[in-house]
């Protein structure tokens, strides 16, 4: 079974204790939730659930038994973005090195979310906002109640719409153009726009919303998880590289995943005629 390192002392990651929000692992041991749980705040972000969230998707890297996410909040929303009174005030009094280690932990959390092996399932309901919409942004995949409004607020507090990635991510989600309002004018993005953008994959109701994500979630898990993690990688890695670099380095990701048993066990299950069952190696 996976560990991660939690003040010196291994433990299964199973059995994760988080301080900062809800953690839970299916039975299977293949699908983990995370969950924004501060519902009477429409589930703020704090300097404290930052940081452990950014450990938190760093120590994935490590979890070979946790092969998908499912991230949401509770309460009938996603979440309200960083915390006014924990973060927001005190923001406005710290001097230039506390507020550049600040915004380098939040983009940190980003990055953690893009290089964690594990796809991410967002599930979006009613207030989804701020970092809250990042958060959103920086998962893999994203599904969505007819409720949910996304914004990018970074402007009505006279922040740029440049915070945690969003002038880098949004874009080649929604498009350059449409990224352009959203981080100017910081207006809530409806659902059904969200939809027909590209940015949520499907509208469900609210109270399927976070099902549908885990039926997703461990649809992906029992899939070929060591081809999965290769695909994120190369979504992710694929950005600044050029055609040629891109076809290489495809070739190169594809061969790997070719000399995997998962290869052949998915050969002889069609030979047979039966489904495979994938292990990962």
């Amino acid at each position: 079974m996976s560990t991660v390192s939690m003040a010196g002392h291994l433990r299964p990651f199973k059995d994760y204790q988080a301080r900062h929000f809800l953690w839970k692992v299916s039975d299977d041991g293949r699908v983990a939730t995370i969950c924004l749980d501060r519902p009477e705040r429409k589930n703020p972000l704090t300097f404290e659930s930052y940081a452990e969230l950014r450990d938190l998707f760093r120590d994935l890297a490590y979890a070979s038994d946790i092969r998908a996410v499912v991230l949401a909040g509770a309460g009938g929303n996603f979440s309200s973005g960083g915390d006014v009174f924990e973060i927001i005030e005190p923001l406005t009094k710290m001097a230039m090195p506390d507020l550049l280690a600040f915004t380098r932990m939040t983009g940190d959390l980003v990055k953690a979310m893009k290089k964690c092996p594990q796809p991410i399932v967002a599930a979006v309901d009613g207030i989804c906002v701020g970092a809250g919409a990042i958060l959103a942004m920086a998962s893999d995949i994203r599904l969505a109640t007819p409720e949910a409004k996304t914004a990018f607020l970074f402007t009505r507090v006279g922040l740029s719409g440049a915070d945690m990635g969003a002038c880098g991510i949004l874009p080649r989600i929604i498009g350059q153009g449409r990224a352009a309002e959203l981080l100017f004018t910081g207006r809530s993005m409806s659902a059904a726009e969200g939809h027909a953008w590209g940015f949520f994959n499907a509208l469900h109701t609210a109270d399927t919303v976070e099902g549908e994500a885990l039926k997703l979630a461990h649809s992906l898990a029992d899939g070929p998880w060591f081809a999965h993690t290769m695909t994120k990688t190369m979504l992710n890695q694929e950005w600044a590289m050029g055609i040629d670099e891109m076809i290489e380095s495809e070739a190169q990701a594809q061969a790997v995943c070719m000399a995997t048993k998962d290869f052949r066990r998915a050969f002889e299950a069609f030979a047979e005629k039966r489904k495979p069952v994938f292990e990962g190696d």
